[in-house]
């Protein structure tokens, strides 16, 4: 039987959470006096009361839990802190429409970067630090964030860190769970950090430096200028965020070891040298069709290429120029790109590398299989053979991503929207990029769309960002038999 007790309990002490975090933002609102703060405070009281409430009511339930509960808590929390995460932006007025606050919203905690804003500058300080924040927590997860700070998780802890950590392997620095997600949480903080100090030393200002740093290493894509990154035109600062969104879609794990100077296992580390491989490739074609195509200067056309290709392989969104006014070759090499994702263990979105790594790789035995029936040719990962499960499951895992990415597409056109937008809102929603092609290209957005095409593509961005399997687990009849 499932043990929704513990389950909503743990979910309580999550809502507490992101009660603090919103509380952070306070301060800002009532430094800037530039509106939202009652809205933030509204907001955090309602968070308090919930969350204490939830704690209470269920503090007597059975400590245990499995994997049906871990799967509920994710999935369930995800939706929980977007429903209140909306609400600073809808009682404030900045986002008067419901569906539209919680559209930004979601797009935030799921590090997406889809956004309804037309005028981003307009939005209260305190209301925009909030927006960042919000990727900022999603990028290294919710969950992941309790089991660093809330060793009262105890027995569920793997339970729940395997449910929401995206990619097909969990490799962990430490042999707790606890231990791991707080050294993660270590690495990311640290990184940001680092981020901060140098996006400041290069004249931003420092409120736009911790914003631009939160959604950088969640590959997240908020900014606090309409024209994103574009805006600060500045070589020094492109750089910077190049960096640091190939650092966030690298797996921390790997972060760790490089920070203990274990580099060797960094380079060893075959999904590794694929990502870099991919996007050095990517950034060469793009900077030779740059130059090729216009009096582009090399300089300004690897700036651009490196940038963009970094953006969207780890799913960042980030934009410098408007990739939809290249060549169209360039542009179609762009949505491919849009499939790929970062490294597993990573914040990035996407099929994620190692699954194409997997897919190429048994596609390539698969032939070999074909010319030596009888001989056993085993997928290698890192020189070790990964088992026939894992292969099936990525497999499995492919397939269901493009069938749900046509299906989308499908549902995308009989809004009436043409085939580039549709492909290109599916895609970037699903893969948690943000900017897509068409009329959800750099130059546009997603207000746009209908009530329920929001909605759906709100959808979309969770079933993503939870790697597919985790929410649709919960449609299966089986899951909720005893």
């Amino acid at each position: 039987m499932i043990n929704f007790g513990r389950a909503f309990n743990i979910i309580g002490r999550l809502v507490i959470i992101e009660g603090l975090f919103i509380t952070l933002c306070i301060p800002v609102a009532a430094y800037h006096g530039d509106g939202g703060l009652t809205a933030l405070c509204i907001t955090a009281v309602a968070l308090f009361a919930t969350g204490v409430t939830l704690w209470f009511v269920t503090r007597m339930a059975e400590r245990s839990i499995g994997k049906r509960e871990a799967f509920i808590i994710v999935s369930l929390v995800w939706i929980i802190f977007s429903l209140f995460g909306a609400l600073p932006f809808w009682l404030s007025g900045a986002v008067p429409s419901f569906t539209d606050a919680f559209f930004e919203t979601i797009s935030g905690f799921t590090t997406t970067g889809s956004s309804v804003l037309d005028d981003i500058e307009s939005i209260p300080k305190g209301l925009l630090l909030w927006r960042s924040m919000t990727q900022w927590m999603g990028g290294m997860g919710i969950i992941v964030l309790s089991l660093a700070i809330l060793p009262v998780l105890g027995i569920g802890g793997m339970q729940l860190f395997v449910a929401e950590v995206p990619g097909p392997t969990k490799e962990k620095v430490h042999p707790r769970v606890m231990q791991t997600a707080q050294r993660l949480w270590g690495i990311y903080i640290i990184l940001t950090l680092i981020q901060v100090i140098l996006l400041y030393l290069g004249d931003m200002t420092i409120f736009d430096s911790v914003c631009h740093s939160f959604t950088t290493m969640a590959t997240g894509g908020y900014s606090t200028k309409q024209a994103s990154i574009a805006y600060f035109d500045s070589a020094y600062i492109q750089y910077v965020i190049t960096l640091f969104m190939f650092l966030a879609g690298t797996s921390f794990v790997l972060s760790y070891f490089a920070m203990h100077l274990r580099l060797n296992k960094v380079w060893k580390n075959e999904e590794f040298r694929f990502y870099l491989g991919l996007i050095a490739l990517f950034t060469g074609i793009i900077t030779a069709g740059l130059i090729l195509s216009g009096n582009v200067p090399a300089e300004d056309a690897f700036r651009a290429a490196v940038f963009q290709v970094v953006s969207i392989i780890t799913t960042t969104g980030f934009v410098t120029f408007d990739y939809l006014m290249w060549a169209p070759a360039l542009s179609i090499l762009v949505f491919v790109m849009m499939f790929l994702g970062g490294c597993a263990g990573s914040t990035g979105g996407g099929i994620k590398i190692i699954r194409v790594l997997l897919v190429v790789k048994n596609s390539y035995l698969e032939i070999r299989r074909l010319i030596y029936p009888s001989a056993v040719i085993p997928v290698k990962l890192d020189n070790r053979p990964v088992s026939q499960h894992i292969v099936g499951n990525v497999l499995a895992f492919v397939f269901i991503y493009v069938l749900i990415t046509i299906i989308s597409v499908a549902v995308i056109a009989s809004m009436g929207y043409d085939m580039d937008t549709s492909f290109g809102a599916a895609a970037s929603t699903l893969g948690n990029i943000g900017p897509g092609m068409g009329l959800v290209g750099p130059a546009h957005n997603y207000a746009h769309f209908p009530v329920f095409g929001k909605w759906f593509l709100s959808l979309l961005m969770l079933l993503g960002r939870l790697e597919l399997f985790t929410l649709l687990v919960l449609c299966a009849p089986s899951f909720w038999r005893k």
